[in-house]
């Protein structure tokens, strides 16, 4: 993949397509040059995202559509996960490494992500929610 190029996938609302997002992740990771780390990383940080927009978003509503938008330039790989649920509040995601919340079997996978790109965006509409995932290209 050249640089300032993109790609867009569209997927049902069905646990079932994470694995084809996680492959065209990769694919797309290691044509731009990310080495074998960066590109768990990204993998990891777009999965949880698409998982998180088809469970909760969506609430695995497979007539509902969940979004994936790649966006190379010489700097960045962003990465825009859409989907056509009602959103939700980031402020009320509970740190998972406070001692009430580590045996919490949920709540972990925004963390995980933020610990893993270089910045996390959240847009809320009547249309649904956009997460932007950034890494840079280093």
């Amino acid at each position: 993949m050249k640089k300032d190029t993109s790609y867009r996938m569209s997927i049902p609302s069905d646990p079932e397509y994470i694995e084809r997002v996680e492959k065209k992740t990769e694919k797309i990771a290691k044509q731009a040059g990310l080495n074998d780390n960066a590109i768990d990383n990204l993998a990891i940080a777009v999965t949880e995202v698409v998982a998180n927009a088809i469970v909760h978003g969506n609430r695995r509503d497979s007539s509902k559509k969940v979004t994936i938008e790649f966006y190379l330039d010489e700097k960045n790989i962003k990465v825009l996960i859409s989907d056509e649920g009602a959103g939700f509040d980031p402020r009320d995601i509970k740190n998972p490494t406070a001692p009430e919340n580590i045996l919490k079997e949920s709540g972990r996978g925004v963390f995980i992500v933020k610990a893993l790109m270089d910045d996390v965006l959240f847009r809320f509409s009547e249309k649904g929610t956009v997460t932007t995932l950034v890494m840079k290209l280093r």
